[in-house]
């Protein structure tokens, strides 16, 4: 079952990264070219990145929110 955990966080890190090309080229394209701004809501933006969170280890996600929090 080790491999099934494994690929499944190989997907959700290709699907994060893939989501953030495609949302945010999107978003940009309809943020320079349209007069209507509200286009995308902004939970779309985010959904990537949880995305490629979730196919971190735990190690790399405890890394992440150390980070966070020292960013705040």
């Amino acid at each position: 079952m080790e491999w099934l955990e494994r690929a499944t966080k190989w997907m959700m890190l290709c699907v994060g990264c893939t989501g953030i090309v495609i949302i945010y080229s999107g978003f940009f394209y309809f943020l320079f070219s349209s007069d209507q701004k509200s286009i995308i809501p902004w939970y779309t933006l985010l959904s990537p990145w949880i995305c490629i969170y979730f196919g971190l280890n735990e190690k790399q996600r405890a890394d992440v929110v150390r980070w966070l929090l020292r960013k705040h």
